[in-house]
């Protein structure tokens, strides 16, 4: 099994949703986080004044998956969020030990 973290832009949270859902992928866990990469945040002008926000609003998806089901997911969810601008994110993918369902008491795949 597999971790499957998708650092995106938060306008691109329902397509992403979507897609992964289609694909029969409907246990997901999204939190608001801010951060920023190559970017390092955008300047603006507001009247008159010049200020510069650092941290960018972005939403984290999680997901679990089986490895079969890896590079499908991680395809999808490329497709989902791309925009072709600096700031549309990142995924990381990273090795699950054990999972657990607490109301059955299920484990490993099973539990997904």
């Amino acid at each position: 099994m597999k971790r499957v973290t998708a650092i995106i832009r938060p306008e691109k949270l329902g397509d992403v949703k979507a897609a992964l859902t289609s694909m029969g992928h409907a246990g997901l866990t999204v939190s608001e986080v801010k951060g920023h990469g190559i970017q390092k945040g955008v300047t603006q002008q507001w009247r008159g004044q010049e200020y510069t926000i650092d941290l960018l609003p972005k939403i984290e998806i999680t997901a679990v998956v089986n490895d079969a089901d890896v590079t499908d997911v991680v395809e999808s969810i490329v497709a989902a969020a791309r925009t072709d601008r600096i700031g549309d994110g990142k995924i990381f993918v990273t090795p699950v030990e054990q999972v657990i369902r607490i109301r059955t008491g299920e484990s490993g795949s099973e539990a997904i």
